[in-house]
């Protein structure tokens, strides 16, 4: 018996930052950048060539280390720091060193997350603090006041697209650790700044013999309103797109004519959905009940939803090919 999906419930409750943002965002000015410059930003022309885990490892090692100690000397040597005990290195950023320096693939450690994740704990800890601190008892219901801060930054980060696991911490010490609520809105200085050094650490290490950030803001394409006036297509007419890619795909299947691998070049303007900034692999609608990973490109069902993070997972498989 076929169950028909409900039009309205819980399976179509979505809500994608990216699409209002990313097409009024201006395009990536990665590729007109001097070549070693663009490197150092994780600009690529051709797919890195993939390392054994020893190796990540020994990067990782240097990352994580260098970072660490950089922003442990910055905040000892600032007059402004030191005069406020702020503390020589937060809790959170060693949680978040071992993601920009080892886990550097994932969406979780891009610069977007990394940094505005951050932000939008802190501002959410520190708010929530403020409030509780309000109340007679707030030693007495701190705790409740940090777990309330984390809970809120995590639907904040997911709804903003910004979410970097080691926030949580940030948002939770924020609340119920002295030495870091002590400084209220001031815990935004030292934290932006411990977060710029790290990045600065990680373009420099991880883009060695490794690539770092696969993006700077999203895995989707930017920049649409912006090129020669071209209308950014809504999602009614990305589906539309697909459902005529899927057509002319049950008509080639009802000749038994299978397309290869160079037959599907010509048919890919009708399919593709979207081009990740400076990565060369494509996005086509596919069969249904299967994702199909080849080199340089990518065949996903129609119908089926996926979030950036998860697109560019795959996109990196299909590189490493």
């Amino acid at each position: 018996m076929i169950h028909n999906q409900p039009r309205r419930g819980p399976s179509r409750w979505n809500f994608d930052i990216d699409q209002h943002v990313n097409p009024v965002l201006p395009p990536s000015l990665l590729p007109h950048l001097p070549a070693p410059v663009a490197h150092f930003l994780g600009y690529r022309t051709h797919p890195a060539h993939p390392l054994g885990n020893l190796a990540m490892i020994f990067w990782a090692v240097v990352g994580v280390f260098s970072s660490l100690v950089v922003i442990g000397a910055v905040a000892r040597e600032v007059p402004a720091f030191q005069a406020r005990g702020v503390p020589t290195i937060i809790g959170s950023f060693g949680a978040a060193a071992v993601l920009d320096f080892y886990a550097i693939e994932s969406p979780l450690s891009q610069p977007r997350n990394a940094i505005l994740g951050q932000v939008v704990s802190a501002v959410t800890g520190i708010g929530i603090a403020k409030l509780f601190a309000l109340s007679p008892h707030f030693q007495s219901i701190r705790w409740v006041g940090a777990s309330l801060a984390c809970a809120c930054a995590t639907a904040i980060m997911a709804l903003t697209g910004t979410v970097h696991p080691p926030a949580g911490a940030t948002a939770l010490m924020a609340v119920i650790d002295d030495d870091v609520a002590s400084l209220g809105w001031f815990l935004l200085l030292p934290l932006l700044t411990g977060c710029g050094l790290m990045l600065g650490v990680a373009l420099l290490v991880n883009n060695i013999q490794r690539r770092f950030p696969f993006y700077w803001w999203s895995p989707q394409e930017t920049g649409m309103y912006w090129r020669g006036g071209m209308e950014v297509e809504t999602e009614e007419e990305v589906k539309r797109t697909r459902s005529h890619g899927s057509a002319g795909r049950r008509r080639r299947d009802a000749g038994k004519a299978e397309p290869d691998e160079s037959g599907l070049s010509s048919s890919s303007g009708d399919l593709e959905l979207s081009a990740t900034l400076a990565r060369s692999v494509s996005v086509e609608a596919g069969r249904e009940g299967e994702i199909v990973i080849r080199r340089g490109r990518l065949r996903i069902p129609d119908g089926l939803s996926l979030r950036p993070e998860e697109i560019l997972s795959l996109e990196t498989l299909s590189e490493r090919l």
